[in-house]
């Protein structure tokens, strides 16, 4: 960007944002980010400042779209929201003679920051500065002076304020010609990426298959000819009476030669003839059998090579027609991850809770040991259902459970405080306190006793302690 592009982006974002207050952020990537101004006015301040260069201007999105593309924050991002959090952008203008466009803030007490956004191609960067402009933070570590954090800040000395132009600089809106340009540049870029993401597909698929191509031809070659071993194994048979040994050879005539030559063939240690005839039948039957098995192998995976060649040819057609959709279906298609089901838990199977029906109809369990009450509350209920208990006194946990998290009729929750003083040291008093309280409130002291809670939030029901005319199922 050169200084009359920086210069018309300072006009657009302060005729946009000027006045309002610093908002949400949004992480795109670890070098760009977007923020909000409130109130929102529809657009957003981008800025970037990666590798190639730096960018600021404003963009139009939908919330969700940003919230959808956003990546875990950087801690250079979480110190500028923590900073800038309830500033107004004031002023914004690009520093004489430099490619760096400063945005100034202040809050309501007087206090002011800054932003320093290092633009172009020339060490693209983002800086926090205090009022005195020193360096509180920045988006890239840089160890230059003035680049520092406790360094006063100070542009690069060989920043090209004249650096070349690329945009019409008779567009009304040079924000939205970068957002356009940068769109189709992530587009592209991404579209390499898919491009290269399928030829590495393809390729590992021909190496692995040319591996196993090879590793086949070697285990051909480990079984040897059938044919020479049959012949061996012939002729030894056929020279059992007329032979001789020098050594670990036999010498044998050879009958399937015309001229009725000597063959020496080779033999194992105190081994016969009649054994060495064996071992050389086992190994013919062996590498016969052994050459059809390998050799149909051979021939399928060389038409699986075949097929993925032919599958490149044919990414390649797509990538050079840029063809998005048809190079997505070259890539590995993603297992679908298997759902954690939501299984339902069987309380007929719970062997340490009493089950009871209220009147409307809820489900309520009661826990017997002090262990059954850890489980009960800890892993059956959920969040949302109620907890029960006598208060100051030893005695069951108690769960209505709402899955349909309705409201809880007073006379089921009467009914639940009523089985909790019961089921408790207070049952032989004539009314009991029961204390009650959604379970996500229930909480588990480290290392403590089973069935021992603490609660951060509860009410107090006062019954008398008794079934009543509820019945255990």
């Amino acid at each position: 960007m050169n200084t009359a592009e920086i210069d018309r982006i300072s006009d657009e974002i302060k005729a946009e944002l000027s006045g309002l207050r610093f908002g949400k952020v949004f992480q795109l990537t670890p070098m760009a980010f977007a923020v909000d101004f409130f109130p929102h006015s529809g657009r957003y301040l981008y800025i970037g400042f990666g590798p190639r260069t730096g960018r600021a201007y404003l963009i139009r999105r939908r919330l969700k779209d940003l919230e959808r593309v956003s990546v875990h924050q950087t801690p250079f991002i979480i110190e500028l929201k923590k900073i800038f959090a309830g500033f107004l952008l004031v002023d914004i203008f690009r520093m004489p003679g430099t490619n760096v466009l400063r945005l100034e803030f202040n809050d309501a007490d007087g206090n002011s920051l800054s932003l320093a956004i290092q633009l172009g191609r020339h060490r693209p960067n983002v800086f926090i500065l205090d009022k005195e402009s020193i360096v509180i933070s920045s988006g890239k570590a840089d160890s230059d002076a003035g680049q520092r954090p406790g360094d006063t800040y100070k542009a690069p000395e060989d920043a090209d304020p004249s650096e070349e132009g690329f945009k019409d600089p008779n567009t009304d809106s040079l924000s939205e010609l970068l957002d356009a340009e940068d769109t189709a540049r992530s587009a592209a870029e991404h579209f390499d990426l898919l491009a290269a993401e399928a030829r590495r597909t393809l390729n590992n698929e021909i190496r692995k298959r040319a591996k196993l191509v090879k590793n086949l031809e070697n285990d051909l070659l480990k079984h040897g000819d059938p044919d020479i071993w049959k012949r061996y194994g012939d002729l030894l048979l056929a020279n059992i009476g007329n032979l001789r040994q020098e050594g670990e050879n036999f010498i044998v005539i050879d009958y399937f030669d015309t001229a009725m030559g000597e063959v020496s063939i080779p033999s194992e240690s105190n081994a016969s003839p009649s054994d060495m005839a064996e071992v050389y039948f086992k190994r013919y039957a062996k590498a016969r059998n052994g050459a059809a098995a390998i050799a149909e192998r051979l021939k399928l995976v060389r038409s699986e090579i075949d097929a993925f060649q032919a599958r490149m040819a044919d990414l390649e057609s797509a990538v050079n027609a840029r063809d998005t959709e048809a190079v997505v279906r070259f890539l590995p298609q993603k297992k679908p991850q298997k759902s954690k089901a939501n299984v339902k838990r069987d309380t007929s199977e719970i062997k340490g809770a009493r089950r009871f029906i209220s009147t409307d109809g809820f489900e309520i369990l009661v826990g017997k040991k002090a262990v059954d009450n850890d489980f009960l509350t800890f892993r059956v209920a959920r969040s949302q259902d109620t907890w029960l208990h006598a208060a100051d006194y030893p005695g069951s946990h108690v769960i209505i459970r709402n899955p349909g998290k309705k409201d809880l009729p007073n006379r089921t929750l009467i009914e639940g405080a009523q089985l909790a003083a019961f089921y408790s040291d207070a049952r032989e008093l004539p009314k009991a306190a029961v204390r009650y309280t959604a379970r996500k409130f229930v909480n588990k002291p480290r290392k403590s006793a089973p069935g021992l809670v603490s609660l951060s939030s509860f009410k107090t029901i006062l019954v008398e302690p008794k079934i009543g005319d509820l019945t255990s199922t």
